[in-house]
């Protein structure tokens, strides 16, 4: 829902749409679906005719004209109960549940992205963004510092720091504009469910913001003597690790599975913290000896890095929105990426 400047609310309502056609004949599904609602709901005709505005005798004949083009009795009345659905009629209202259950997600992510869109033709303001997203310094350092600088930036984001699968499920399930993630060496098709979801088919467009260098985090000095993953199982050893669902937990994960590691040989696996930094001021006072980040965390306190790897960090967003506030940040990441240690321009 969005508001004007001269106070008038607008709220956009998507829904199930189309027309179902037997022969020469074809039913608008909304009109059925109000139908099926009113009747299931009030049980009689008359609730069917106040949803839509009708006199009961137009409603009627608007119902006797669907059951003639079905060919088949859509309610029943029975004396002493009112109307309801006929078995045929309830399968045909359970089908078009089913099917704007599976949509909802898909619609509400829409309607986002309408509602923007309308705010910027009625009041020439671009809405807040709301942005999910894994942590990482580079994007935080844009949101804070570089995207009042961006022209067209003049819309706020908010930020929500999540681990990836939750940032992208929330775009998936309508809760936001935009998720920010990455998935280790996989590219998102090959990482599987949420990530796989993210496709052109779906109505979203994904965006390669930069990529970047993670590794192992260790004191200064690495007095440890840590080379591989497998030294991360000595005695005494203590990892500080992300929390679950984070890229980077799920990215270490794979890291052990292919040394032929179980976690449970690692000293401090279930020890978490939710971003970056925090894995940084960790191991910067001596409370562990290493964990797996991102170059520029191991850079800002001094750490020594050993590095397993380079990934890509994506925004991913529906196709359909048209925010400044979304292309100023992308333009504003992936200049920042060009010039930071640890990072560089992604594959475009």
């Amino acid at each position: 829902m969005i508001q004007t400047s001269d106070d008038a609310v607008i709220s956009v309502v998507l829904g199930l749409g189309g027309t179902i056609r037997i022969g020469e004949n074809a039913l608008t599904v909304s009109d059925l679906t109000v139908m099926f609602d009113a009747i299931t709901r009030t049980g009689s005709v008359q609730g069917f005719a106040d949803a839509l505005g009708l006199s009961y005798r137009a409603a009627w004949a608007r119902l006797q004209a669907y059951e003639t083009a079905l060919g088949r009795p859509l309610v029943r009345k029975t004396r002493g109960h009112g109307t309801a659905l006929t078995a045929f009629g309830a399968a045909l209202a359970d089908a078009f549940t089913a099917a704007a259950t599976t949509l909802e997600a898909g619609l509400d992510r829409e309607t986002r992205a309408v509602e923007h869109r309308l705010r910027r033709l009625m009041s020439g303001e671009a809405g807040a963004l709301t942005l999910a997203a894994s942590h990482d310094p580079l994007l935080v350092e844009v949101l804070t510092e570089a995207m009042s600088a961006e022209p067209g930036a003049g819309a706020a984001v908010e930020l929500s720091v999540t681990g990836s699968s939750a940032a992208v499920q929330r775009l998936l399930d309508g809760g936001a504009d935009a998720a920010g993630f990455h998935c280790g060496a996989l590219a998102p098709e090959a990482a599987g469910a949420p990530f796989a979801s993210i496709n052109a088919g779906a109505g979203l467009v994904l965006h390669p913001l930069f990529e970047r260098e993670q590794g192992l985090l260790l004191a200064p000095g690495n007095p440890r003597g840590i080379r591989t993953v497998a030294d991360l199982t000595a005695p005494g050893l203590r990892y500080v690790n992300r929390q679950k669902g984070s890229g980077t937990r799920d990215w270490f994960d794979r890291i052990l599975a292919q040394a032929g590691l179980p976690a449970a040989a690692i000293h401090g696996y279930t020890v978490e913290e939710f971003t970056h930094q925090a894995v940084a001021a960790v191991i910067a006072c001596g409370a562990a000896d290493a964990g797996l980040a991102v170059r520029a965390a191991a850079d800002r306190l001094g750490l020594d890095f050993l590095s397993v790897g380079w990934e890509t960090y994506y925004l991913a967003a529906s196709r359909s929105l048209a925010s400044p506030a979304l292309d100023a940040l992308v333009t504003a990441a992936r200049r920042r990426a060009r010039s930071t240690p640890g990072y560089r321009a992604a594959d475009l």
